[in-house]
């Protein structure tokens, strides 16, 4: 990754910090983004300025170039500016990470879900992804080059219950991910999925994803971890450095032939 530069959404902590990190380590420049402020809507702290600040402390110390923005992406007009800005500073965006997501509002049936929870889902986990997308493609397009990794989840590719927000928009990213490594593939510019199981709530990194999802299932906090084990085939959890390698594998040259593939880091969970 030396040489190039990746713009990772969601940077602040969990898997956006793990995938950061990593792409810094293959000497990438990174244009790592958050949103730094709290929802209304959604149950729990989203990812801090301070946190992201962090993650780029962490990067820095690989050696490598970095820039911060504080970023909502349902906003299309700030998409937009922190397109133009990375461009402008960077001179290209070689790999584009999606990994701004929500996993709350969530817990309930679909029926009791309000029209404003499903949209908020749905604006930041899918469209949220395709504004990122909309404003870098055609940089990589003109370039004929650039690689494109969306964090999907396996609710992107299996149903779970009180999830459906959640599920309807990891299954939407599969489907955009699909759709949109077809329209680039004439250019040589690869979209690609992953979709992680239960990742762990790693201290390193900050993340909280996993408790989050056992609050809204009414999982005793002490019990989670234990729980979601229970359900792996492999008898453990996921550690976000799993997914950021499966990232790091398919925005590099090594993948230069994986386009539109959907790659889970599971532990075997959707294989049943």
């Amino acid at each position: 990754m030396r040489g190039k530069t990746a713009v990772i959404t969601g940077a602040a902590r969990g898997l956006g910090r793990a995938c950061a990190v990593a792409f810094a380590r293959e000497g990438a420049s990174v244009v790592l983004t958050d949103i730094g402020q709290d929802l209304s809507d959604v149950p729990y702290p989203l990812g801090s300025a301070s946190q992201l600040a962090h993650t780029a402390e962490l990067c820095a110390e690989r050696g490598v170039a970095t820039m911060t923005s504080e970023l909502d992406v349902r906003r299309a007009g700030d998409v937009a500016a922190l397109v133009d800005t990375a461009l402008g500073r960077f001179g290209a965006v070689d790999v584009l990470v999606n990994n701004a997501g929500i996993a709350a509002p969530s817990g309930r049936a679909a029926h009791d879900i309000s029209e404003d929870e499903w949209n908020l889902m749905l604006d930041v986990d899918l469209s949220g992804a395709w504004r990122m997308i909309r404003e870098i493609a055609p940089s990589m397009l003109d370039r004929r080059s650039g690689s494109i990794v969306n964090i999907a989840s396996t609710a992107g590719v299996v149903g779970y219950r009180h999830f459906a927000g959640y599920v309807a928009a990891k299954h939407g990213l599969v489907g955009l991910t699909k759709a949109v490594a077809l329209d680039f593939a004439p250019k040589k510019v690869r979209v690609n999925a992953v979709c992680p199981g239960s990742v762990r709530d790693d201290k390193w990194a900050e993340g909280r994803m996993l408790s989050e999802i056992a609050r809204c299932l009414e999982v005793p906090v002490d019990e989670h971890e234990e729980t979601f084990v229970q359900a792996q085939p492999m008898n453990q959890l996921i550690e976000p450095e799993d997914v950021a390698g499966a990232a790091v594998f398919l925005a590099s040259d090594d993948a230069r032939q994986v386009t539109g593939s959907v790659l889970t880091v599971d532990g075997g969970f959707t294989a049943r």
